[in-house]
């Protein structure tokens, strides 16, 4: 799967990912008017995302979809999640479901198979949240990593596991010095290598990638030499801070080796004067291509 992914960012010469955190806040006020129940939170945020998906898919090489923004309103917010990723599929974007999953053995299992593996039963297989690509915690250990790499193995998918997060706070763990001179996040970055050892494709980049944090830039140096193998999943980029110039790092000499999500910036690009005059899915267009021609200042693709 990280073989695809990097053959759109080829594509589309877009080192980014759209995150569609998408809640009713976001909404354009006549969206929000049009809401008297979960059931119309679930019409209204599927609405929402599919315009913006028609209008991103031929620049963008793939959505990020959190679900925690989704899972606040319940099943019928669960109904959108699905639908989004659905819709996001069928325009031929790649797929990242944010649930950031962590447990062990036969629980690490079932919530794989809801994301990137199958469930079967009665002569049917099912995955009700389809993804192409699913971040997880590996804070856990091997045996909560276990069977999600087995199902991208099986099934040709993909995850990304934290590493070095873009919180402020992320340094109070993941930058403790062990007893071996690494870091917590370079020997989590260790592990994530050796459990996607077996899954690297044609450019050298494992189906097992690592999330790091935008807003942290020495540490993305420091990894990107170290772990060749590893592909990014890079937040923070705009309303949290980072620049591209900061991105720029996690990047190898082929402008490879990551991609850049970016959620309010896209999301609610029509509230900002400099899209004044574009409704919200003409501004996340507008606002994807500025972040693609930001980045590839600093990335040469």
């Amino acid at each position: 799967m990280i073989d695809l992914l990097i053959e759109k960012i080829k594509q589309t010469k877009n080192p980014s990912v759209v995150g569609l955190d998408t809640c009713v806040d976001y909404l354009p006020q006549e969206m929000k008017d049009k809401i008297k129940s979960l059931d119309d939170v679930c019409e209204q945020l599927t609405e929402f995302n599919k315009n913006i998906i028609d209008n991103i898919c031929d620049i963008v090489p793939a959505v990020k979809v959190q679900v925690a923004y989704y899972e606040m309103y319940g099943v019928q917010g669960m109904q959108a999640f699905a639908n989004t990723l659905a819709y996001a599929k069928s325009k031929g974007m790649i797929t990242m479901a944010d649930i950031k999953r962590n447990d062990i053995g036969s629980t690490a299992s079932a919530y794989s198979k809801g994301y990137i593996g199958k469930n079967k039963f009665c002569g049917v297989e099912v995955t009700p949240f389809e993804s192409d690509f699913i971040t997880i915690n590996g804070y856990l250990g091997t045996d909560g990593i276990k069977p999600f790499a087995d199902d991208a193995k099986a099934y040709d998918k993909g995850a990304f596991i934290l590493v070095k997060t873009s919180n402020p706070s992320s340094g109070d763990l993941q930058n403790k010095k062990l007893e071996n001179g690494n870091t917590v996040f370079e020997e989590m970055a260790t592990f994530v290598c050796e459990w996607g050892k077996e899954l690297i494709g044609k450019y050298g980049y494992s189906d097992l990638g690592a999330v790091v944090g935008a807003t942290h830039k020495a540490e993305a140096e420091v990894l990107r030499k170290k772990f060749p193998s590893l592909f990014f999943l890079v937040p923070g980029y705009g309303a949290q801070g980072a620049t591209a110039e900061d991105v720029s790092v996690n990047f190898d000499k082929n402008g490879l080796g990551a991609i850049v999500n970016s959620s309010r910036g896209i999301l609610c690009a029509y509230k900002k004067e400099k899209y004044a005059g574009l409704n919200y899915y003409q501004a996340a267009r507008q606002a994807s291509l500025d972040m693609k021609e930001d980045l590839t200042k600093y990335i040469n693709l």
